[in-house]
């Protein structure tokens, strides 16, 4: 479906702020409670290795030749 265009410290990056983003605001309650939605974001690009947004612009983090 998508070609992957995240990999190494970009992808592990991803994956630390989403995981973070989640807990911090799943575990709250509150009128700011929602904003975990904003780290599901990064969280599953990061694990699935592909960003529509890079690819609109054709960014590649991604090594060539690996």
């Amino acid at each position: 479906m998508f070609a992957k265009n995240v990999r190494g410290i970009d992808k592990v990056v991803r994956i630390v702020v989403g995981a973070l983003l989640v807990l911090a605001f799943f575990l709250t309650d509150g009128p700011y409670s929602w904003l975990y939605l904003l780290g599901i974001i990064p969280l599953v690009t990061g694990l699935l290795g592909t960003c529509p947004i890079y690819s609109v612009f054709g960014i590649n983090t991604c090594s060539i030749g690996k």
